[in-house]
């Protein structure tokens, strides 16, 4: 059932900067030490059948999986659950692809129609648009266990945060900030990204008492925040050198 969209932009967040900078990383890089499967974690490699292309994009507490997959030169959205892969495809949608899933089994993505993108909740068997009032952009990003959503979205020529949560839009920018993305939510509603200010790119994250803190891997030309589980332990990755690399941040 294809349902309306969403509330309209009601609220903004007022946002403090906490001045505080997680430059300090308890680990950085993950390095793989030589050694047998038996003790290590494994790999496993997963291909929608038929498809030229697979990505997965968020994976939730019962190992649910989403993503998007390249069929025939189409995007599609996909959900991997119990060895079994089913095709998302927001209904008269030209594309899409799935985003972030929470342990609820609820879906966010986007979709495009008549070349213009939305985002979509998709919560048992109902797809809802998620387009934030005057935006000519709306990408949803994740969803936590209580059905908040984040993501980002574009007006003006500017790129913003959003936060969905009770069906109330909120924008979320980073103090001076030029480009504000969000990119991942924990069940304790804390929020990370990131954000370019004088032309610098760095992580962040949001508590959920309003405070930002900029997250930026020691060196890095461009650092981005990506997810944050409910110990408050961040996911993204970095560029040193020209290279991309994955980072995970502790905080004891």
């Amino acid at each position: 059932m294809h349902k309306s969209t969403l509330k309209p932009l009601t609220n903004s967040i007022v946002l403090r900067s906490s001045g505080l900078t997680l430059s300090a990383f308890a680990l950085v890089c993950l390095a793989v030490p030589n050694a047998s499967a038996s003790d290590q974690e494994t790999f496993t490699t997963i291909d929608v059948p038929g498809a030229s292309d697979t990505l997965g994009q968020g994976i939730n507490d019962r190992g649910d999986m989403v993503g998007q997959y390249l069929s025939n030169g189409v995007s599609h959205g996909f959900l991997l659950s119990g060895g079994s892969f089913t095709t998302i495809d927001f209904p008269g949608a030209t594309s899409g692809f799935a985003r972030g899933i929470n342990r609820h089994g609820d879906i966010v993505g986007v979709y495009v129609i008549d070349g213009v993108t939305h985002g979509y909740l998709l919560s048992g068997g109902e797809y809802s648009s998620i387009d934030v009032p005057g935006a000519s952009f709306t990408g949803p990003r994740d969803i936590n266990r209580r059905g908040d959503i984040v993501g980002r979205y574009d007006s003006g020529g500017m790129t913003h945060g959003f936060l969905l949560s009770n069906g109330n839009f909120s924008t979320i920018d980073f103090p001076g900030a030029t480009f504000t993305f969000c990119g991942g939510i924990n069940r304790s509603g804390d929020i990370v990204g990131r954000y370019t200010s004088q032309g610098v790119n760095q992580g962040f994250l949001l508590d959920d008492d309003g405070n930002f803190s900029t997250i930026d891997v020691p060196g890095a030309s461009f650092t981005s925040a990506i997810s944050i589980n409910r110990r408050g332990n961040v996911g993204g990755f970095y560029i040193l050198a020209g290279v991309n690399h994955g980072f995970l941040l502790e905080r004891r």
